[in-house]
């Protein structure tokens, strides 16, 4: 999932160079929120692994 929000921040990036405004907003949006997405999930698995122990 990490690598999603990487690909679409370096999207964003390039779209925002070219002066596309509107792909670059979408293309960031998606970034932050695949990237909350993978901390959520990072902090459950941590969680998960300090109970399971």
């Amino acid at each position: 999932m990490l690598r999603w929000t990487i690909t679409f921040v370096i999207i964003a990036i390039i779209a925002a160079v070219l002066g596309f405004g509107g792909i670059a907003g979408a293309a960031s949006g998606i970034a932050k929120i695949l990237f909350f997405i993978f901390i959520v999930l990072f902090v459950l698995s941590l969680l998960k692994g300090l109970v399971k122990k």
